[in-house]
């Protein structure tokens, strides 16, 4: 199996197309919110991570907090395509999935909806 390296700023790209993927309905909602890029997760087997509170748990209360954070781990997903065509498609996945999160979609619930849309 070949490994799909790329150069930080090919890998950003990708990234920023997968954001472009999303429904400009979502998409809209998307604040306080840093999408980074980082080379590899701290636990094995991760592709990407949001860290912060959902939308749906938010209040005014919140309104004053640091981003909220998703992570897309690049290392991973190079040794796990087969295909640049892949690559990009996995990227573009694993940034819905993240982004799901940030909508209050819990981990089973972004499962059952990628099975029903044919994500892997």
């Amino acid at each position: 199996m070949r490994a799909y390296v790329l150069s930080e700023n090919e890998f950003d790209t990708l990234v920023t197309r997968a954001l472009r993927r999303i429904p400009p309905r979502f998409r809209k909602h998307l604040q306080n919110v840093a999408i980074i890029v980082e080379r590899e997760p701290s636990r094995p087997g991760l592709l990407g991570l949001y860290q912060g509170h959902p939308l749906t748990t938010r209040s005014v209360g919140n309104s004053f907090t640091m981003p909220d954070k998703i992570t897309i781990y690049q290392g991973p997903h190079e040794r796990i395509a087969r295909t640049p065509e892949e690559l990009e498609q996995m990227v573009a996945d694993t940034v819905w999935h993240e982004i799901a999160h940030y909508f209050g979609m819990d981990e089973a619930r972004v499962r059952k909806a990628e099975r029903k849309h044919g994500i892997r």
